[in-house]
């Protein structure tokens, strides 16, 4: 019998034992259970390393929400590059679809939400379930998206169609204003992105201060924003990367060699 090794993560204690000792009960399917984002990163390394792969990991959709966050995780649809902190089950999806894509995750939410149901699905999620479904029911959707299906509620489709319609279209008005700037001023936005101010970004770029912030001023009025708070957040609706500091410092490393 091919088992279905299913992780279940809920910082409820007893809903998420529940509801793993329920799933247990079932002849092909292995459950373990984590209360934290982190607890669940752990959880799936440790099975990496013990050669025994999680299959399908069910997520509380307000996971961690006020404890506090999960390392590891980028915004959904902001591109490649170090992750902005995150802290709810949605952002622990989009993690794992980056650290473990082979893992299919299921949000669990109490309530019916088209916005944040749309988020899980561009963050990676294969299905979105009520947490008062009936086992029968889960079960489903564990089967389905381990055949590729994705599970909404049908009460839900519409408007997540409407939310994910939006998405693409404030993404593609974002893409076309980034495309306006000048390779220098995109470079200028790559530096900003990773969070880097005005003299850091002079001192990367072999640029003036003044330089660089008439680049910044530049790279606002051409995005038509007003602050580089809301220019780092177009950015990464676009797909813009941050500028890459780590193989910055390589690279300058072996010059100096």
């Amino acid at each position: 019998m091919v088992r279905i090794r299913v992780l279940v993560v809920d910082d409820h204690r007893i809903f998420a034992e529940s509801l793993a000792a329920a799933l247990a009960a079932e002849p092909d399917v292995e459950v373990s259970a984590a209360g934290s984002g982190p607890a669940a990163l752990r959880c799936l390394e440790r099975a990496v390393a013990e050669g025994r792969r999680f299959d399908v990991m069910l997520v509380d959709a307000d996971l961690g929400a006020i404890a506090g966050s999960v390392p590891g995780q980028r915004e959904p649809g902001s591109g490649s590059g170090p992750p902005p902190p995150a802290s709810d089950g949605i952002a622990l999806v989009a993690g794992v679809r980056v650290s473990h894509p082979g893992v299919r995750t299921v949000v669990l939410a109490e309530r019916d939400d088209p916005r944040r149901a749309a988020l899980a699905l561009q963050a990676g999620a294969s299905g979105w379930v009520a947490k008062d479904c009936s086992l029968s029911r889960l079960l489903a959707v564990i089967r389905g998206v381990l055949r590729e299906e994705t599970h909404l509620p049908p009460a839900l489709l519409t408007g997540v169609l409407r939310e994910l319609t939006a998405a693409r279209k404030h993404r593609t008005d974002s893409e076309r204003l980034v495309e306006s700037l000048t390779p220098r001023e995109h470079e200028v936005l790559r530096c900003m992105v990773a969070g880097l101010g005005r003299k850091d970004v002079a001192a990367r770029l072999f640029l003036s201060p003044h330089t660089v912030r008439t680049h910044m001023q530049n790279v606002l009025g051409k995005l038509g924003v007003h602050s580089t708070l809301a220019a780092v957040a177009l950015a990464r609706r676009a797909g813009v990367r941050p500028a890459d500091l780590a193989g910055d410092v390589v690279e300058r490393s072996g010059q100096l060699a």
